[in-house]
């Protein structure tokens, strides 16, 4: 016998409402309203739609309260641990982990797909030298679709999954020229014989008159970071995706708008935060200071990299990124770098702290993911358009699962208006 169908009981004045209620695979059960404003006359009121869901999805699930991230059912940790950043981009677009060989076939076209149309050599030249890697790459990302004819039409599903490959191929090409333009270099063109983090950190970090050479575990740092980062459910930058792709958008214009919002310092800049927060402390012995100020609720200080607001309990990318720091830090040595030295100790009473332990303040990714970064020789305007790079994959396949929807139709959200009612028009003579 199935199961009788759960619903909700809404009563307002003396008429009452049935809304259905739908059970997800995991998560808290969703009040259906689509019918309310029809039925009912009335809208919902949800200030950065918190308690709202905007969409179903099979792609990303997260338990902030249990301190859980996963990937088509996958654990983030055992992907970070296991697998490689290429993969989890087949697993993220495509719903399954890759056989052996479709992964080769992924790898090999992806990295056909590195090298930018050489026009576009011109389109970086006309920004200020100065400018932020973030704004170039907004910039250079919804330029594609004047470069890209052949893959703007998202009613072909071939030229949507080549849109696909050409951003996630051609985003690390993209973000190490911003970042090449905006110090005076030289851009470095991409190698097919290297792996895609090997690739993007030579492209960065080579010049024409002195080859990179990519330690291994500089480079298995960096995709691990590009893993970490690659998805993470309904974020603001992932809801920008999928507004914009609701109006009809091309893929490109789509993951330009991603990238805009990902820019704000409350969203995408959290690590680089962490890392100014660090260089404010400066030296190891004025952690207890900054510590004491944390606790003060009067204070307006607050330790960035602590805590996650979506991860009530302990940020599950936060343990292998650890690992990596660790590596990385144990390769490259702190003795030299008081910023380095800052986080090490700070990390260390942070987590021997019983008010942090009590509040569980634990340290997250971007705490870490600053401090390789900082340590490889990028500089804190990079942090945000490696992110960028690393979700581009999470975003896309947002973007395909939304365009392959039935359901999908134009985002319009509503609004409680408490303005002005209507009113006459007066004459300027007259005011």
């Amino acid at each position: 016998m199935a199961d009788t169908p759960k619903t909700a009981k809404l009563t307002i004045a003396d008429k009452e409402f049935e809304l259905p209620v739908l059970s997800p695979t995991a998560g808290p059960d969703v009040i259906d309203i689509r019918k309310l404003y029809a039925q009912a006359d009335v809208f919902t009121y949800d200030p950065g739609f918190t308690s709202t869901a905007s969409c179903d999805s099979t792609i990303t699930f997260i338990d902030g309260d249990k301190g859980e991230l996963l990937h088509r059912g996958y654990p983030i940790d055992q992907l970070a641990e296991k697998s490689h950043f290429l993969e989890v981009c087949y697993l993220l677009l495509y719903g399954e982990l890759p056989s052996a060989t479709e992964l080769e076939d992924f790898e090999a076209l992806v990295t056909k797909h590195t090298m930018l149309h050489e026009q576009m050599v011109m389109f970086f030249r006309g920004f200020r030298r100065d400018a932020h890697p973030m704004a170039i790459m907004t910039g250079v990302v919804g330029a594609m679709s004047a470069f890209y004819h052949d893959s703007t039409d998202i009613s072909d599903p071939h030229q949507r999954e080549v849109a696909s490959i050409r951003l996630i191929a051609k985003m690390p090409t993209i973000a190490a020229w911003a970042y090449k333009f905006s110090i005076g270099q030289p851009f470095v063109y991409p190698r097919n014989d290297l792996d895609y983090a090997s690739n993007f950190l030579r492209m960065c970090f080579a010049v024409p008159a002195e080859d990179y050479e990519v330690n291994p575990i500089l480079s298995r740092a960096m995709d691990r970071i590009f893993t970490l980062h690659a998805d993470h459910e309904q974020n603001a930058s992932t809801s920008t995706v999928r507004l914009a792709s609701s109006s009809g958008a091309n893929p490109f214009a789509c993951i330009a708008a991603g990238i805009a919002c990902l820019w704000g310092p409350a969203h995408g800049g959290a690590n680089q935060a962490c890392l100014e927060m660090l260089r404010e402390i400066g030296t190891v012995d004025r952690i207890p200071e900054f510590i004491e100020r944390a606790k003060d609720k009067s204070d307006p200080f607050r330790l960035m990299g602590f805590g996650h607001r979506v991860y009530k309990n302990f940020d599950p990318r936060a343990k292998v990124m650890k690992q990596s720091a660790d590596e990385v830090l144990g390769l490259l040595g702190i003795e030299n770098n008081p910023t380095l030295q800052v986080a090490m100790e700070l990390e260390r009473l942070a987590l021997e702290d019983p008010y942090f332990k009590e509040k569980k303040l634990y340290p997250n990714v971007d705490f870490y993911s600053g401090i390789i970064l900082d340590a490889m020789g990028f500089p804190t305007a990079m942090f945000t358009p490696i992110f960028a790079l690393a979700r581009t994959v999470g975003w896309i396949s947002q973007w395909k699962e939304m365009i392959a929807d039935p359901q999908n139709k134009i985002g319009r959200p509503r609004q409680l208006y408490i303005g002005e009612n209507a009113r006459d028009y007066t004459d300027v003579e007259q005011r």
